[in-house]
This record gives structure tokens, sequence and C-alpha cells, in this order.
């Protein structure tokens, strides 16, 4: 039996122009009213995607890949990490030798050298019918001069580039112990939001993920994984549909972690995959 459902949000319940099927939301409306508990399972922060919780009526929120849970019926925050001086400063110098995008998140705002990448799409989603949020956008002259004359806590952080990464990935763990996720925005994944092609590196604090933050969850909510229902498209879903009793993939997932679902929809995220995955499997 199916007692907490988790899902990522863009891709998998919103689609690339950032809309949201009528099956989607329906499915959503359905399991609440059997009063199974809907998560947010999210890479963003939770100022951005306040509203859509709202919206959703979802009971508790995953934010930044896992460093933050909120408790959405009551605003407690159940859990957080952040990353320490140390890791920032060791990220910012690597990424700032090969001349790569950098921008960081804290609980309420985006600091950046400049609008680029995933930070522009977050500016733009800012405005859209559903991205309706507090947070707020810091463009500094230097990241690591900003941080040195302020007290900033940075929940996460992320590099990146039109041309590549190269081995970022590796020369960063070489140096500090963190959870990092890459994530290319190319060709079918194309980031249609801003009209660019970019790959990204998103860095955390170590053990940081989807997959551990549903864990932490389901240890308060005493729901064990064997009673959740993930659903997911993205690779930083790709733990928590690998691990939960029901993986779900939907249709336009990327290949890796349809490897790893026990189901994959038929229909992508726009035509309602999240919508046929809860309807085929949960009592509803």
């Amino acid at each position: 039996m199916i007692k907490l459902i988790a899902s990522d949000l863009d891709g998998t319940i919103i689609d690339s122009h950032n809309n949201i099927s009528k099956d989607n939301f329906e499915a959503i409306k359905a399991i609440r009213s059997k009063d199974i508990d809907f998560v947010v399972c999210t890479g963003k922060t939770y100022p951005i995607i306040k509203e859509v919780c709202s919206t959703f009526n979802a009971t508790y929120g995953i934010f930044g890949n896992g460093n933050q849970i909120i408790n959405l019926k009551t605003g407690e925050e159940i859990y957080k990490k952040l990353l320490t001086s140390e890791e920032i400063v060791t990220c910012l110098e690597l990424a700032k030798k090969k001349n790569l995008h950098v921008h960081l998140y804290t609980d309420n705002e985006i600091i950046t050298e400049k609008l680029l990448y995933m930070d522009l799409r977050n500016f733009k989603l800012k405005e859209s019918n559903y991205y309706k949020s507090s947070l707020e956008f810091k463009v500094v002259k230097d990241i690591r001069e900003y941080l040195s004359n302020n007290s900033v806590d940075v929940c996460k952080l992320v590099i990146s580039d039109a041309s590549g990464l190269g081995n970022l990935k590796e020369e960063i763990l070489d140096q500090v112990d963190v959870e990092t996720t890459f994530i290319s925005k190319r060709g079918q994944f194309k980031d249609t939001t801003i009209d660019k092609e970019y790959e990204y590196l998103d860095i955390s604090p170590k053990g940081i993920n989807k997959n551990s933050a549903l864990s932490i969850l389901g240890n308060y909510l005493k729901v064990d994984k064997s009673d959740m229902m993930a659903i997911g498209d993205n690779l930083n879903d790709l733990e928590m549909i690998r691990d939960s009793g029901l993986g779900v993939a939907v249709s336009n997932a990327y290949d890796e972690v349809k490897s790893v679902a026990k189901y994959t929809t038929v229909s992508p995220v726009e035509k309602g995959g999240f919508a046929e995955a809860v309807y085929k499997f949960v009592e509803l």
C-alpha cells in the first residue's frame, strides 16, 4: 500500500514550457483526498517553489536536492544542511581557474556575478504563472570577495558552462568531500526557458541528495521506503527512484533513470505521465 508519493517537478509534473497538465493536477487532488502524503522533491530552493507547493496542497517538501526538508502544513523546518566555507572556496577557485560560471543559493536568494544559465532560468521562472516567489537575485562584482565580506549561509553551489565542464567533478572531489550531480541540458533536454544548451554541476554537502532526504523524512513520519512511490525524470531523481518501493520514470526521463525504475510511463510529462503512474498503482 502506497502511503507517500514523492515527485520531482520540472520534467515530471511541470513540462518544458512551465505548464501543468489538467490530469496531473487532478491526480494530486486525488492523492490528497485519500490523505496520502504528497512530497515535492526538487533541486530548487523553497522560496522559488513555495507558491507551487501551496497550489498542489503538498504536505512536505524536499528542497535543494535534499539539503532542506519542510513540513508544508506547519512551516516547520525538519532538516537542513549547509556547505562549509572551505568547500565553497575550493569550488569557487577551481571554477575560476577554468573561467566557468558560478551561482550560489542561500535560503532566500541567488548570488551570481552575471545571470547566465540556471540562475537566469530561475530569474525568468520567478515571473511565470507557477513560480512567483520571494526569491531575491543578488548580482555582485566578485562572489569570493562578497562572501569574505558578508556572513552567508550557502545551501548549494552550481557551476555551469556552455562548452563543457571537462574533469571538474573529479578535481572537486579530489579536494573536498561533497555531493555532486552532473546534468547536461543538451539535445532533447535543452533549456527552452532561456533557449540555451549547457552543462552544470550541482554541488551540495556530503550525503545530500533527494534519496537520503526521503529516508530522513520517512524516519520522521515512520513510513518505510517500501511504502513509498517516487517519480522523476532527471539524474538527481535516480537514487530515490531506485530505492523506493515503487520507482517510476516518466517516458521523457533520462535513460539512466529508466534503467532503475520499476515502471516507465507511456505518457510524457506534458501528456500527464505523473497522473498515469498514480492511477495505475494507487488505490484512489
